[in-house]
């Protein structure tokens, strides 16, 4: 039988994805921690358990108790609150992932899912259709620190044959949970204040083309990653991983068709030079070829989606 553990449970894309797990498990097999005590009310289904990843002997200590075979690692210091914190979001990001892999490599868990990110590419890298192989050179410390990661990922399944597997999620839009500190956390604010009547005022230029997924898309893919027979994960640093991509203008327009009132600002910040060294859309062939991957929303099934839904969501 497996026994799940989800690390950062409680952040966009844990929320959903522990329900996930338990759908596909059961309520007991599945534990979700976060460091935040109060994440426990999101998680009435399954239990809970508060932790703090860099607690490296409580960490230990709850994998061997309770004879965790998988491990979904998704703290992390985001991008936008990363380049403020810069110290604090390598250490935090790095270390826990390097943590995690000893705990693997000693335990013999049989798998360990990570989440890597478009921020691994810079502004060298092709920006159309950027191939899953190519220059990188980030230059943010959250896209540093994935990439690094991602090396970790390879090195550890290379030598000591983790079964680690990972996806370099583009931009992900969710109705679930609030912004989480991210460059591309506009796309989720946005249909909040359209559900306000407020107007919106955007952090990044309306021409800004970035790859983006709707939240069901991203749990479907990890979950057909991890599901994936171990031969058919061929890439171990991180797939390329795509469903969408368009700029906030058009986000703006594909929300106006359903709410014609309502109204945007453009007023770019520090953000902006973020999302320009980041790909506009992203070519995803290995994952399609290799495991089965296949997307579900484009930009207007979603729209309409997170506007039925979205006023009936309680936070």
């Amino acid at each position: 039988m497996e026994k799940v553990l989800i690390i950062g449970a409680g952040g966009q894309l844990g929320s959903e994805l522990t329900s996930a797990l338990c759908d596909q498990h059961g309520n007991d097999a599945v534990i979700a921690s976060d460091l935040h005590e109060t994440a426990k009310s999101k998680f009435d289904y399954c239990r809970f358990q508060q932790l703090d990843v860099m607690d490296n002997d409580s960490l230990k200590k709850l994998i061997k108790s309770e004879s965790i075979t998988q491990i979904y690692h998704l703290a992390a210091v985001l991008s936008a609150v990363g380049e403020k914190k810069p110290l604090f979001a390598w250490q935090l990001n790095m270390e826990s992932l390097l943590s995690i892999l000893e705990i693997a490599k000693e335990s013999n868990l049989d798998k360990v899912y990570w989440p890597s990110s478009i921020a691994v590419f810079g502004p060298n890298t092709p920006k159309t259709n950027t191939p899953q192989f190519c220059v990188k050179e980030p230059n943010t410390v959250y896209g540093i620190s994935k990439q690094a990661g991602e090396r970790w990922c390879q090195y550890y399944f290379e030598k000591y044959g983790v079964d680690v597997r990972s996806l370099r999620y583009p931009g992900l839009i969710g109705y679930k949970s609030l912004p989480g500190g991210g460059t591309t956390d506009y796309a989720v604010d946005i249909f909040h204040k359209a559900i306000e009547g407020e107007t919106f005022e955007c952090f990044l230029d309306k021409d800004s083309y970035l790859p983006m997924m709707y939240m069901p898309d991203a749990i479907k893919a990890t979950l057909d990653i991890m599901n994936a027979p171990r031969e058919s994960v061929k890439i171990r640093s991180s797939y390329n991983l795509s469903a969408m991509s368009f700029s906030p203008k058009e986000l703006f327009e594909a929300i106006q068709t359903e709410i014609p009132e309502f109204s945007i600002l453009y007023k770019p910040d520090f953000r902006q030079e973020i999302a320009d060294s980041w790909p506009d859309s992203v070519d995803d062939s290995h994952a399609r070829l290799d495991w089965g991957w296949n997307h579900q929303f484009g930009i207007k099934e979603m729209t309409r989606d997170i506007l039925v839904n979205l006023p009936n969501f309680q936070f």
